[in-house]
């Protein structure tokens, strides 16, 4: 097996499959400016390697990814600070940061399988979805809290109308932060199987290894006539608002203000019951004031 540890992923070719493990578990795998472009990088070392046939997107630690970090502190995410410096918008930085990783990963040309444990929160729960075929764990969970905690119209990238198929359903996981157990998941089409914790690994290799089978060409055409059927209902479009009405949400004055106490409180280390009083920090997702923690069950 080769083996190439990035700061932030870790990317591995053995055979004909290739894994991309997201490696900040001290920070529950959050999606910071550094773990996207490292995403992407394995991502593109996996498409030119003409022996990969499958590529297999893990988390290491207690769970999948728990989303974007979410930190007022400078550096975060340098990519913004310069888009408000240079133009005053973070609209460009936006789509740098995550619009176009994400398209990539829906365009990846290749088979694509998702090997979800734990939690896989707004951002992470697009890397869990996105994917060709996503096995879980019993202990797995998805959700998107962004409308309620944040007071966001959702991620930068809107997959929940095409994921989900039903725009009741969508709606209603979008607008009350609904969490879905991995068996409720299964229920609604947003897996492929569900399998206890300890069998995960060897489901998703075994997978991996029969997908594999068929020539190169023959995977990616299949895949290319899949994706094609999508985008010819316009999903790639709506990615692409998806980041404009985040730009407009994320800057209006209510927003903000719904916001700042958010800020304040994450700085504290504290987490605000969503039926309490005042906006949450995130449903279900509680961290210290470096960012540290784990989002709870």
């Amino acid at each position: 097996m080769e083996t190439e540890k990035l700061e932030n992923v870790i990317y591995e070719k053995e055979g004909a499959v290739a894994r991309v493990i997201l490696n900040r578990p001290e920070k529950a795998n959050t999606q910071s400016s550094g773990l996207v472009w490292d995403f992407d990088r394995a991502l593109r070392m996996a498409e030119r390697d003409y022996d990969v046939k499958v590529v297999i997107l893990k988390g290491s630690g207690k769970g999948f990814c728990a989303g974007h970090v979410m930190s007022g502190e400078p550096g975060t995410y340098p990519e913004t600070e310069e888009a408000i410096a240079r133009l005053g918008s973070v609209w460009r930085a936006r789509q740098t940061l995550f619009l176009w990783p994400v398209l990539y990963l829906w365009e990846f040309p290749k088979p694509t399988i998702a090997q979800v444990h734990g939690y896989a929160i707004g951002g992470g729960s697009y890397f869990a979805l996105l994917t060709d075929l996503t096995i879980a764990s019993e202990d797995a969970w998805f959700q998107n809290p962004l409308v309620q905690g944040l007071g966001f119209p959702g991620g930068q990238t809107m997959i929940e109308p095409w994921v989900f198929g039903n725009w009741k359903r969508a709606a209603f996981y979008l607008y009350t932060a609904q969490k879905l157990s991995a068996a409720e998941a299964l229920e609604l089409g947003l897996v492929n199987q569900v399998v206890p914790r300890a069998e995960l690994e060897a489901t998703v290799e075994a997978l991996a290894e029969k997908i594999a089978r068929p020539p190169l060409s023959a995977l990616m055409t299949a895949k290319a006539g899949l994706k094609r059927a999508w985008e010819l209902m316009g999903m790639r479009m709506h990615f692409q608002m998806s980041t404009d009405l985040m730009t407009v949400a994320s800057s209006a004055g209510d927003v903000q203000a719904y916001l700042d106490p958010v800020y304040q409180r994450r700085m504290r280390g504290e987490n605000v019951d969503p039926e309490g009083s005042g906006p949450p920090l995130m449903p279900t997702h509680r961290v210290d004031a470096a960012g540290r923690g784990e989002p709870e069950e």
